[in-house]
């Protein structure tokens, strides 16, 4: 199961090794554009520092996904590619992390600078509130307007996700739900066998909190 940030904040943790600060941030973003502005925040923030390192993961399907890491002068793999490494490991997607490395005057080697950034990673996941991701399907309900609140509380007491509710000729409530079979007997049960549900697609949906 995927899981990214939780909405809300970017999230900063500051690590030290042997006298380099590592600033990491973190923010949950939706794709490569948003991914870009945020390195460049991160380089007017601390614009004295002497790398800005990033890596990203966008995308839940393994065709469609988007992976990119940055290693901003520092030797070649040994700051982005840990970091992006860190992210997968931790089933992370529609995520980035930049640190900022300011340079404490001792040289940490290759081996360690690939320590020193995948762990002021980790250090920063370790903190942060992450939520799991599902795929949802959807359906349209329509039901008289009178049902309206009666329908809608008992979708939500048997864990059935609505969306928004519409209201014209009747109300039209969008259903997220991870089963549709399920979906269905849960909607007969709840309208006697009177409500219709239309097919609306599917979308990835925050579910429980990790912290």
């Amino acid at each position: 199961m995927p899981f990214t940030l939780a909405p809300g904040a970017d999230h900063v943790v500051e690590t030290e090794v042997k006298h380099s600060r590592f600033i990491a941030a973190l923010r949950r973003i939706d794709d490569a554009e948003a991914a870009t502005e945020f390195v460049a925040e991160q380089k007017s923030l601390y614009p004295d520092a002497r790398h800005h390192c990033s890596a990203f993961v966008i995308g839940y399907e393994a065709n469609s996904r988007v992976e990119r890491a940055h290693d901003d002068g520092e030797p070649g793999g040994t700051a982005g590619v840990p970091m992006l490494q860190v992210l997968k490991s931790r089933d992370l997607v529609d995520v980035i992390v930049v640190v900022t490395r300011y340079f404490g005057g001792i040289k940490l080697g290759a081996g360690g600078l690939v320590r020193a950034y995948s762990g002021a990673v980790s250090v920063a996941l370790d903190s942060a509130e992450l939520v799991a991701r599902e795929r949802k399907i959807l359906r349209t309900l329509a039901i008289r307007h009178s049902e309206a609140g009666r329908v809608e509380a008992e979708l939500r007491a048997r864990g059935v996700s609505v969306l928004g509710t519409t209201y014209g000729s009747k109300a039209v409530m969008t259903l997220a739900a991870g089963d549709a079979d399920d979906l269905d007997s849960i909607v007969a049960s709840i309208t006697s066998g009177a409500g219709q549900l239309e097919p609306a697609g599917s979308m990835w949906v925050d579910t429980t909190v990790r912290g």
